[in-house]
């Protein structure tokens, strides 16, 4: 169970860096460039991918660049809902991601959709609409009115990307070498992009991207452990991550920043465990 709690700190923790960023308006896309070459060597180290492979991605490598636009963008789009809306509610849009990949199995890959799993899916989509809900109030500032955007941004960005990894999968490539390369790519294009738009580099957001990196990391590789280590088990793996996630990310998240919750939004997050978990014993 260790390396689950592991993974669960580590996803939470990158919420709370994201949003302590944000509160000192610290650029996080500085940042996010900073963390992919520590996430890229930790993965070199800890996973060993075999680049002997590389020849053999193939096709999958339409795939790896779409993954190499995708996670640096999903990460700033995941700092803005952070600051739009807290992280309860980002971290619960996150987690209910997982639905997009039950979808798309269902629509593009031929797989059966059982009762259970639609009950689960309306479950998760009911969970979505409570936790962007905000009451109409006379003023409506621009940064609320973007509140559903971004949370859309991080559901939807996250659940491709999960699309995107078991596709390459299924080709044959190697999660680590896949995983590998995705950082290298992503790390590369935020680069060039920043040298682009000649930003103004800040050395706080570039050290934060070392802790950034490695958190990253972390996460995915306890992730993985929790699996190998528990490989009779992966409900509880499953269920853990997702569940534990909501709930550690609402504990700090209400009790150390202070963000405020309304009914429909708490009720949001209990639609949301229970999303997780009709879905795993669909």
């Amino acid at each position: 169970m260790i390396y689950l709690t592991i993974a669960v700190l580590c996803s939470v923790a990158v919420s709370v860096l994201l949003k302590v960023l944000r509160q000192k308006n610290i650029d996080i896309r500085q940042t996010i460039v900073a963390g992919y070459p520590v996430a890229f060597l930790l993965t070199w180290f800890l996973l060993k991918p075999d680049v002997s492979g590389m020849n053999a991605l193939g096709g999958a490598w339409a795939i790896i660049i779409a993954l190499g636009i995708l996670l640096p963008a999903v990460f700033i789009i995941l700092g803005r809902a952070i600051e739009s809306v807290g992280m309860v509610a980002t971290d619960a849009a996150q987690r209910l991601s997982l639905i997009i990949p039950i979808v798309a199995a269902f629509l593009l890959f031929g797989e059966v959709l059982t009762g259970t799993r639609i009950f689960g899916l309306a479950l998760g989509f009911l969970a979505l609409g409570a936790l962007i809900y905000r009451p109409q109030q006379g003023h409506i500032s621009r940064q609320v009115k973007h509140t559903p955007l971004w949370l859309f941004g991080v559901w939807a960005g996250y659940g491709i990307i999960d699309i995107l990894f078991k596709q390459v999968a299924k080709q044959g490539a190697a999660f680590p070498l896949t995983l590998f390369v995705s950082f290298g790519l992503a790390g590369l294009l935020l680069f060039i992009y920043l040298l682009i738009t000649r930003v103004r580099w800040q050395g706080n957001a570039l050290a934060a991207g070392l802790l950034l990196g490695a958190l990253n990391m972390g996460n995915i590789y306890a992730y993985v452990r929790a699996h190998q280590v528990l490989s009779e088990s992966p409900s509880i793996v499953f269920t853990g991550m997702n569940v534990g996630v909501i709930a550690v990310a609402t504990l700090i998240g209400v009790g150390v920043f202070k963000e405020s919750l309304n009914r429909i939004n708490v009720l949001g997050l209990l639609l949301a465990i229970c999303c997780v978990a009709v879905l795993f014993l669909a």
